[in-house]
């Protein structure tokens, strides 16, 4: 059985924000903020943080009214786009249309965070060294930097000829 294109975007949409919701649930009821799990070593480990701002937690120092523009109105506004894009662009690639439902599913998950919570609960951090560590990161970060290599490898590498006008 063949499901539609619609109804494939919308399952992996949908996929992206219930396995970063389920993943933050079991944080939640499971690590205490002050706690941090070597998962390998002090390599990979897991912890709770409340992110009241974006990536690495730039903005959380906002005033309230830029937080609202820039945390919330800002992504819902281009989520929406986003996923509009998605729905009625038909002349996508099978790569890029699921990079493109990962970064919106991401991205939704976050903005979902930050409407029922008003912050966005992060649990990963990868310390390489000293001088090549992430910052504290979540399922719906992951998916859209997944999304955003992927365009990039599609962009860089697509086997369609461009012509030069």
């Amino acid at each position: 059985m063949k499901i539609s294109r619609t109804a494939g975007i919308i399952l992996l949409i949908v996929f992206n924000i219930a396995i970063d919701q389920i993943s933050k649930v079991i944080v939640r009821a499971n690590i205490d903020p002050s706690e941090r799990i070597n998962v390998i070593g002090d390599f990979f480990q897991m912890m709770n943080v409340d992110n009241t701002g974006a990536f690495l937690g730039m903005g959380s120092d906002m005033n309230p009214t830029l937080k609202l523009i820039f945390l919330l109105v800002l992504p819902i506004a281009v989520l929406g786009y986003l996923v509009y894009y998605i729905m009625t662009n038909k002349a996508q690639d099978k790569l890029s249309l699921i990079a493109l439902c990962c970064i919106a599913g991401g991205g939704i998950a976050n903005v979902f965070d930050r409407i029922a919570f008003g912050k966005v609960t992060d649990f990963f951090y990868l310390h390489i060294n000293d001088t090549l560590r992430t910052g504290i990161f979540n399922v719906a970060d992951m998916s859209v930097t997944f999304g955003m290599f992927v365009l990039l490898y599609v962009t860089l590498f697509s086997k369609k000829k461009k012509i030069m006008a």
